[in-house]
């Protein structure tokens, strides 16, 4: 059960091939369609094994390629082939002993082979044209069914006789396979060699590996579950044919005598035209009665299902009568197949060969004598009938040929059925027959005899069948020489004999004999001239009464036939001549009758039906008798009820209120997803926008040219605020400036274009977004406009306006299509990009509600689930009286087009039913259920409402003079019934705005509480609560959206024909609407239904188990009427013109189906929760609903089982109150008080019940059926009228897919037609065609697409500015007031520059002021005289990050930038310049000696092509010498002198090295220090910088690294400079000393402008600007005197500077961040190389103790970025041995020496820093708050947190160091002390009793010399507990301390 057909594709392998292939067109540049089939095994799947043990075949082997198919697609396993040995043959095609192998060459030659061998052909990759014959043993071959081969191999070779080949591995190199993968056998033993009639070895069958793509052999066994014409069991009777067949049979429409013919003897082509599968699951057990047709399963399309299970051919035990669908003998029955194709509903016919001739294609010219049409053809016919020209010559038709229609349709099907295999042999598979004309033209008949009597053929069915059919046939073919062992069954013979063209006219009879007549086969013998005038005269004799299409076959010529069809049904001609209309040519056709006065005689004809007379004088006699008495009564009632309930204090109306405007969740996510994918065309390398050059965003709507639309979307812009917030406009925003931003597409449109145009142009820094609102709409190419231009200039205005060469080259435009209907912009031509698509999130995903939102969303898709089971009422109905009525004028008038004819009877049924409803009782029977339910509850429901709130019905006429028609009819008949202030009639015309009478305008004012004079609604939205009919035209909706009132939506006249699924989903896209998902729909809609009516729930309890079915006897068999019992017709048959009778119908008692029905509720009248009151009060009065219609789906009914005939019948008599046969609807009440229920307003069902739709019979089929995997039947059609299939050799959608996935399935099997303007995209040159800056939003009607593209404006604006904004640290100076006034001021205000002298004079200030240090310790001075509460609270180390404070400032144009800037001025800097190559670049290493260090150090320079000038080198591209450096003495303002060094880890991308802008263009040399590891990703985010690769020994360092390396470089190559320039004539003194380290987060710098009252003033103002870092770096640079100074910086940027910051200009203090260093002077003092943290600060104090100068430029500042990856963050501390990502706490960074403790992955300079930064207490107890005893710390600073402060001392000679001698310290610290520190030293210095100390050394041993050395015991005391380590193995060197207490 559940496998596949015989034939059929493997739905797993189906889903993989479907995936793989949408991948792959996802990453082809080129979305060229691959074909999905080619790709697939074609398997033909018998399941005989079923038979056995009922075990499945298994698939392990369904890798196994078939035929190459795969090949080409997959990548090859590597394989190693032996090498051929030395000197033998290895030419392809000959073996290892050089004789010739191939099949061409020795076909003929006599071949000895041993008994049980047999030849095969071996295909090589290297020859695909040519087999190699082999010899091999059978037993290593499989049998027919793919099972017994022996595992191994034995086979000789055929050329040079060499026997015994025992490895397939082996034979394959001897017959020089040359194999890139696993020789297999399964892969390269293709077929079998047979000898043919002359005796030369031919290609024979495929050999039939287990797995591979003919899995089983032809559907002989019997399993035919499908089969058209089984043979009955030959034990039964022959069924009796016209009648139902035999209770032992399976519902089968038998030949009569099978056995006669030839035919009878083939077997059955099981899967050509596929069973039904009913969704997705097997078929039911239950079959279907038949009647007379092949089908009675409900119909799901104009097309059908076919459902026969029958039972096999011979029978087999596993098969019961009982059991139809043979599913006990484990036949496949419909697997739940992904592709198949419902609607290919022809199950098979007898089997006749398809492998005839190749067909040959002849022209279809018109040859032989003229046909002449009769004149008053379409008199005696009633409709034209349609001929299609099929194959051959079609003759010329002359005389009257107005009465026919000629159409080549069916010409081009057969024409792209017959390149199917052209299709599949581009894709490597051999040579294939296509389909044969005769068989085509054979499954065409099968196809016509199974449509029922109101389908209609469409070609895409026929598409389907012949592609089955095809691939049945290729399958089959392949049989016809198998040579296998004998079988347990034997094999039936092969289908051996095509069909020729003698047997096809006699095959096509017997086809159609069991059709009724609705089928006639004329065969003629010399052309289908003879053929045609038969069928003329026919017509003319009303021979062809009961048929539906004529089938014309002429067979003579020898070489191919010649056929063509003609339908002569008067239904289906009808449908198919109008279909063959365009749009334009169907107005046109209307518009005709309607001016040449056509119509007149249907007007006439409706006169004549009244009993009365005309309707109009019935009208005014009604008007006369009660025009005094209704205008006091009712309307006084309904009207004057909301003023005087106002008045009286009485509650109004509650559930009134027009919705505030908000943002739904669901919008949201979309604008978001919007804004990423414009990021994302941003973000990617091809530079196609650069959205850090915006500054605001500007945007342009462009609509259809629909006032109503117009008015709805400047509505939605003027409340969405989004001009207010991209600052477009100020507070105030008029309506008319709302205007600019909302284009009509209309002959205006072009100059508001124009001017965005201009604007666009004008403003470069503005990004404008385009964008294209119902993109489906006017997609005609402008080349089309130009024929056009004088008659329509609207025409090609999207292509011209929005495809315009100035908006596809503006690179600060962006245009995004937005629509409910995408497929015309998804063809293989489309210029968006598959990336660049947005779809509609789906609201669940897995169950989960994604965007939890208060309101449910109703679409198409949960329109059709409402008329599945289990729902109380079906949303979409159709109304069979009225198509009923439409059929019977059809044939009365022919002339007249079905749209015309349409509208009247629509119009007159409203019309009759507002007279009923205003008491001509009579008129009921002029008018229908469904349009006497609506009228009634549009006049009554202003009644229930205390305001007078009513319902709206739309009344859609797509023909706007039909429209017109129809508003003056109702209009008169509502002015002749007084019911002008009951309701409203609006005329809804895109060209115009709405206009609705002074009574309502004054209601809707009240409602909505509005004061304007001059108000009008101008959109439908505003119409909400009025009771009105909206007669809404115009050929296609515009997007208009219509209000919550909307309670009917009646679409009986949209034109049926209109088969294309985009037309189909936007007339049903009106309807859709969002619920409260507060009241669940159901359950609210059913106990309204019943409250009032107790009764009912008791009478309908049984009736769940009875089916009714009403009609007349004539229809008693029809399959029709049976299928509309089971669906939602909601008229019953009793209230069309015909007698009632009830017709029994079999009811099963046992079985599963009660299962099935036990679950569905009691069957209710299919509309009769929605029926008025007085509605349901008739159907009680007859005695219960007309029909019980079971509401399942048409797939899952539970049939009656057609083997139970004895089952009891109920009858249930006729309607007691029918009137004498003519009519039998009940006399209904008038409506009165008896209709009232509890007074409720109709908007509070508005809220929780979407609206009900009614829609034409053909749509509803169309609508409601579904294919294999419950895909709708109207998504299979094809996609647009503007676009055709690439190819009818395509796979099916399928429901399982994605919106992504049906994009994509478009993308690959659509093109565009010739008018469509995207048909030259391809033709312009780029192989991808996309354009870069184009995306596409797409989501159901209605969702809110409006208000999501408007949220994604304010997003992308807010983004703009977001990047155009940093976060910058903002805090203020800390230790400010620890400051003292004394000599500490530079005074000199106004000096540009330090004066060296005064400078010197000043003292250093130890206290650190820099913000981020704010946790750090304090470092005390001599002047110092603190409290301990003066310092700032302690923080935590996580809240370091988190809590500094930052502002938000604009980037100037000076800013630094990270990888994310893309701009035109930069793009050479950042290396993305033609003339660079992209990474050309050279490494270079460069190796120094460095003392302290002991060893060399190498280190290695990358630098690009573009930056060698900086360098020398030995030659170019030799060993690299030096960097160049300038002369102290230059003087040039061209470029900066100091190289910029910036050390960095982590911020590849986000680290700010992109200085162009900063330096302002200048010249400058700026290197990246990197670590080694990170060296490849900085260089590939950076390709035209230069880095400096640190030794790969400092990985794991600090910044202390970085900054010794970098100054240690810098003074080594002051020396290499110095000795190179020397020989040049250049003192030593006069080169550059000076280099720039800067942080990678400086973002901006600024410099401060003093306005000072005179040099001695203390008055002065200043103002701080943004400046470029040039700026800066030159006036530090032109400083005077300054080789003198040793470093140089500036402030930290904060917006709480206090003039008393910036008042002196020069501090000298510590500097941070960026400092400008002279490694001359500070030769001999290092950076800690060890250092994590507080390096800068360290180094500081070493220069200043040294006696050097630090100068801080107090009037420069420089902002900081806040960057939140990299940096120090980047060192995380974790466990060394668990793998749990535990935080490790500080105080576990120490432990004891030899202890069990965990050891840490970290460096131990971090953990010692981080413990001392958290935990130094423990050590330094007495200092913790005592800030007047200080810990000593001697020559470093080391941060103990910020309640300890220190002392920083240097060991160092001569150097500046404070007075100590008033200090008595609490604690010392000596961290890797050098020689420098004696005992001597160390005396000098006093301690308090039990002040603390720490010793810090590399290992225990010299912590024990230091011991020693410094005599530490002579006054502190040591005990073996106070040894301490840093958590570190052994292998990571910890760090040792020691403690110990002062005596």
């Amino acid at each position: 059960m559940g496998n596949s057909y015989a034939g059929q594709l493997k739905t797993t392998r189906f889903e993989e091939v479907l995936h793989n292939s949408i991948e792959a067109s996802l990453r082809s540049n080129s979305l060229v369609p691959r074909p999905i089939f080619s790709q697939l095994y074609l398997e033909a799947e018998q399941q005989l094994s079923a038979l056995e043990g009922g075990s499945r075949v298994d698939n392990e082997e369904e890798e196994e390629e078939g035929d190459g198919g795969l090949e080409q697609n997959c990548p090859p396993n590597p394989y190693q082939m032996h090498p051929p040995p030395e000197g033998c043959c290895t030419t392809d095609g000959f073996c290892q002993a050089g004789k010739d192998l191939r099949l061409v060459s020795i076909s003929s030659e006599p071949i000895d082979i041993p008994a049980g061998f047999l030849l095969v052909g071996a295909k090589s990759p290297s020859l695909p044209d040519h087999l190699l014959v082999c010899a091999v043993d059978k037993r290593f071959l499989p049998d027919d069914n793919g099972h017994n081969a022996l595992l191994g191999f034995s086979g000789n070779c055929v050329g040079c006789g060499k026997k015994g080949f025992c490895y397939f591995t082996e034979f394959s190199n001897h017959i020089n396979l040359k194999l890139t993968t696993q020789p297999k056998k399964q892969k390269h033993l293709k077929y079998y060699l047979v000898r043919n009639a002359q005796g030369a070895l031919t290609k024979g069958p495929l050999i039939c590996w287990k797995g591979s793509e003919f899995r089983s052999r032809q559907a002989s066994m019997g399993a035919c579950s499908s089969s058209l014409f089984p043979p009955l069991d030959s034990s039964g009777p022959p069924a009796p044919f016209p009648g139902e067949p035999s209770p032992g049979t399976a519902p089968s429409a038998p030949l009569g005598a099978p056995q006669a013919g030839p035919a009878s003897e083939h077997p059955a082509l099981t899967a050509a035209l596929g069973p039904a599968v009913f969704n997705g699951k097997d078929s039911p057990k239950h079959q279907p009665l038949v009647k007379n047709r092949l089908s009675a399963v409900p119909r799901p399309s104009a097309l059908g299902i076919l459902s026969n299970s029958g039972p096999p051919k011979k029978r087999h035990k596993g098969w019961s009568p009982e059991s139809p669908s043979a599913s006990d003998g484990g036949y496949p029955q419909g697997g739940g197949h992904r592709a198949k194709y419902e609607s290919a509903g022809v199950t098979c016919m007898p089997q006749v060969g398809l492998v005839g001739p190749a067909s040959v294609t002849f022209p279809v010219v018109a040859s032989g004598e003229p046909v002449s049409v009769p004149d008053n053809l379409l008199k005696i016919c009633k409709a034209k009938p349609v001929i299609f020209k099929g194959h051959g010559n079609f003759p010329c038709l002359c005389g009257n040929l107005n009465d026919v229609v000629v159409s080549p349709l069916l010409y081009t099907c057969y024409q792209n059925s017959q390149s199917i295999s052209r299709a599949y042999e581009q894709y490597g598979a051999s040579t294939i027959q296509p389909i044969s004309e005769e068989m085509q033209l054979l499954l065409t008949v099968y196809y016509l005899v199974q449509l029922a009597a109101d389908q209609v053929p469409l070609m895409e069915d026929l598409e389907q069948i012949f592609l089955r059919s095809w691939r049945e046939s290729h399958l089959t073919e392949i049989r016809q020489y198998q040579q296998a062992p004998p079988q347990p069954f034997p094999p039936v013979p092969g289908a051996v004999a095509p069909v020729t063209s003698a047997q096809l006219p006699w095959l096509a009879g017997l086809a159609a004999s069991s059709c009724n007549d609705s089928v006639h086969i004329i065969e003629c013998t010399y052309s289908l001239a003879e053929g045609l005038s038969e069928m003329f005269r026919l017509l003319i004799e009303g021979k062809l009464a009961k048929t539906n299409y004529v089938v014309i076959i002429c067979a003579c010529r020898s070489a191919a036939i010649d056929s063509c069809i003609a339908v002569t049904g008067k239904y289906q001609a009808r449908i198919l001549s109008e279909s063959l209309l365009t749009p334009a040519e169907y107005q046109k056709e209307v518009n005709y009758e309607l001016v040449t006065g056509k119509v007149d005689s249907l007007g006439a004809f409706f006169s004549t039906l009244c009993p009365d007379g005309d309707i109009d004088i019935l009208l005014d006699k009604f008007h006369q008798e009660n025009q005094g008495l209704l205008s006091s009564s009712l309307t006084a009632s309904s009207v004057t009820k909301s003023a005087s309930l106002d008045v009286s204090g009485a509650p109004a109306c509650t559930s009134y209120h027009l919705e505030p405007h908000r943002i739904r969740p669901f919008q949201l996510a979309v604008a978001q997803k919007l804004l990423s994918h414009v990021c994302s065309i941003a973000d990617s390398s091809t530079q196609n926008l650069d959205l850090g050059s915006f500054e605001k965003v500007d945007f342009l709507i462009c609509i259809p040219p629909s006032e109503v639309t117009y008015q709805q979307t400047l509505f939605h812009v003027w409340h969405s605020g989004v001009l207010l917030e991209l600052g477009l406009e100020k507070e105030h925003v008029t309506r008319q400036r709302v205007e600019q931003y909302v284009l009509k597409l209309d002959a205006e449109a072009q100059t508001k274009f124009k001017s965005f145009l201009q604007n666009s142009f004008q403003n470069p820094h503005t990004l404008f977004v385009l964008i294209h609102d119902h993109a489906h709409w006017d997609l005609v190419s402008s080349a089309v406009h130009n024929l056009y231009s004088q008659s329509d200039p609207s025409v090609g205005l999207v292509d011209r306006l929005l495809n315009c060469k100035e908006v596809k080259e503006a690179p600060n435009i962006v245009t995004l299509h937005v629509t409910s209907f995408p497929y015309a912009l998804q063809t293989q031509h489309t210029l968006v990009s598959p990336y660049n698509e947005i779809h509609w999130p789906a609201s669940y995903s897995d169950g989960v509600d994604l965007y939890p939102e208060n309101k449910k969303y109703f679409g198409l898709s949960e329109f059709i689930e409402s008329t599945l089971s289990g729902h109380s009422l079906p949303l979409l109905r159709y109304d069979s009286s009225f198509e009923a009525m439409v059929t019977a004028l059809g044939k009365r008038f022919p002339r007249l087009h079905s749209a015309v004819i349409r509208t009247f009877v629509l119009v007159q049924h409203y019309a009759a039913a507002m007279m009923a409803v205003s008491g001509l009782s009579q008129m009921k029977n002029y008018t229908s259920v469904e349009t006497l339910e609506i009228t009634q509850n549009l006049i009554n429901s202003p009644k229930q409402c205390p305001c007078g709130h009513g319902l709206m019905v739309l009344l859609r006429v797509p023909c706007s003079p039909l429209a017109a028609v129809a508003y003056e009819r109702l209009a008169h008949v509502r002015a002749r019934l007084a019911l002008e202030e009951h309701f409203e009639i609006i005329l809804g015309n895109p060209a115009s705005g709405i206009t609705i009478g002074k009574h309502f305008l004054k209601q809707l004012k009240v409602w909505q509480n509005i004061e304007d004079a001059e108000w009008r609604p101008q959109t439908y939205l505003e119409l909400e609560g009025l009771p009105c009919i909206l007669i809404f035209s115009g050929m296609d909706p515009h997007g208009e959206s219509l209000p919550r009132s909307l309670r009917y939506c009646d679409l009986r006249l949209i034109n049926s024909s209109c088969l294309v699924r985009t037309a189909l989903e936007q007339e049903l896209g009106l309807a859709a609407y969002f619920v409260s998902s507060e009241a669940p729909l159901e359950k609210g809609a059913r106990t309204e239904a019943l409250e009032s009516d107790a009764e009912k729930l008791s009478s309908t309890d049984n009736e769940d188990e009875e089916l009714v079915t009403e009609g007349s006897t004539s229809e008693k068999r029809s399959p029709v009427k049976r299928e509309r019992s089971c669906s939602h017709d909601s008229a019953s048959s009793s209230l069309s013109s015909k007698a009632s009778s009830s017709a029994p119908c079999g009811e099963s008692s046992a079985g599963p189906s009660q299962v099935e029905r036990a679950r569905s509720p009691p069957s209710c009248g299919p509309s009769e929760e929605a029926r008025a009151p007085g509605e349901r009060q008739r159907l009680r009065a007859a005695g219960g609903p007309p029909s019980v219609i079971s509401r399942h789906s048409p797939g899952l009914t539970p049939q009656p089982d057609p083997s139970l005939k004895s089952g009891q019948h109920v009858q249930v008599s006729a309607p007691s109150a029918s009137s004498s046969g003519s009519a039998s609807s009940p006399a209904l009440p008038a409506a009165g008080p008896l209709v009232l229920q509890a007074s409720q307003c109709s908007m509070t069902k508005a809220c929780r019940q979407p609206p009900v739709v009614f829609l034409p019979k053909l749509v509803y089929d169309m609508v409601t059926s579904t294919d294999g995997s419950g895909l709708p039947k109207a998504a299979s059609l094809l996609p647009s009228h503007s676009v055709m299939w690439a190819s009818s050799f395509r796979p099916l959608l399928s429901k399982t897919m994605t919106s992504t996935e049906q994009s994509l399935y478009y993308r690959q099997w659509t093109v565009p037609r010739p008018g469509h303007m995207d048909y030259g995209n391809r033709a312009e040159g780029r192989v991808d065609g996309f354009h870069p800056r184009r995306l596409l939003l797409s989501g159901p009607p209605q969702i809110g697409k409006t208000g999501a593209y408007l949220q994604f404006l304010s997003i992308l604006s807010r983004m703009l500015i977001r990047l155009t904004e940093v976060d910058v640290y903002d805090e203020e100076e800390i230790n400010i007031n620890l400051r003292e006034d004394s000599d500490w001021h530079y005074l000199q205000l106004s000096d540009p520059w330090p004066d060296l002298e005064l400078f010197k004079k000043l003292p250093f200030d130890y206290i650190i002021h820099d913000p981020k240090y704010e946790d750090a310790s304090l470092i005390c001075s001599h002047h110092q005289s603190v409290k301990s509460e003066d310092r700032g609270t302690h923080r935590k180390p996580e809240d370091l990050y988190v809590r500094r404070q930052t502002a938000r400032m604009r980037l100037s144009k000076f800013a630094a930038y990270n990888t994310y800037h893309h701009c035109e001025q930069c793009h050479q800097y950042m290396g993305f310049h033609p003339r660079y190559q992209l990474y050309e670049s050279t490494l270079h290493a460069f190796a120094f000696s460095y003392s302290m260090l002991g060893e060399e150090i190498q280190l290695h320079f990358i630098i690009p092509k573009s930056k060698e000038h900086h360098f020398v080198f030995s030659q170019p591209g030799g060993q690299l010498e030096s960097m160049r450096l300038p002369l102290v003495t230059d003087k040039s303002h061209e470029y900066i002198k100091s190289p910029t060094f910036t050390p960095t880890t982590g911020r590849h991308e986000h680290g700010l090295f992109n200085l162009y802008h900063a330096m302002d263009g200048a010249s400058h040399l700026h290197v990246l220090v990197v670590k080694e590891y990170e060296m490849a990703i900085y260089k590939k985010y950076w390709p035209n910088h230069i880095m400096l690769v640190l030794p790969s020994i400092f990985n794991s360092a600090g910044v202390g690294a970085a900054h010794f390396l970098i100054k240690e470089l810098s003074y080594h190559n002051l020396e290499l400079e110095r000795n190179r320039q020397e020989e040049l004539g250049i003192k030593p003194q006069d080169i550059w000393p000076f280099i720039v380290i800067s942080d990678d987060s400086c973002v901006m710098w600024n410099v401060v402008d003093v306005d000072s009252g005179g040099e001695r003033s203390r008055e002065f103002s200043w103002s701080e600007r943004n400046v470029s870092l040039k700026h800066i770096m030159q006036h530090i640079e032109a400083s005077p005197n300054i080789t003198h100074y040793a470093l140089i910086g500036m402030r930290k940027w904060s917006s709480k500077t206090g003039s008393h910051e910036v008042r002196e200009p020069f501090s000298r203090c510590h500097v941070h961040d960026f400092i400008v260093l002279n490694v001359d002077l500070t030769q001999n003092v290092q950076y800690n190389q060890n250092r994590f943290m507080c390096d800068d600060v360290d180094f500081n104090l070493r220069v200043h103790s040294a006696g050097l100068l630090l100068c801080r430029f107090n009037r420069f500042s420089v902002m900081k970025k806040q960057i939140s990856v990299g940096g120090h963050r980047s060192f995380h501390i974790t466990s060394k041995v668990s793998d749990s990502p535990m935080a490790v706490v500080p105080a576990q960074y120490i432990c004891a020496p030899d202890s069990k403790h965990t050891f840490l992955a970290a460096p131990a300079q971090l953990l010692l820093e981080k413990f001392l930064q958290h935990h130094s207490h423990r050590f330094f107890p007495l200092s913790l708050k005592n800030l007047g005893h200080p810990v000593l710390s001697v020559d470093c600073y080391l941060n103990l947190g910020s309640q300890i402060s220190v002392c920083y001392v240097s060991s160092r000679p001569h150097s500046l160091n404070i007075s100590c001698s008033d200090f008595v310290f609490s604690g010392l610290l000596l961290y890797l002390c050098d020689s420098f520190v004696g005992a001597s030293f160390l005396k000098k210095f006093h301690f308090l009793k039990g002040a603390t100390l720490c010793v810090i050394c590399q290992d225990r041993n010299s912590l024990r010399q230091t011991v020693v050395r410094l005599e530490l015991e002579d006054e502190w005391q040591f005990r073996l507990r106070d040894e301490f380590q840093t958590a570190n193995a052994k292998e990571d060197r910890p760090l040792f301390f020691l403690t110990g207490r002062h005596i």
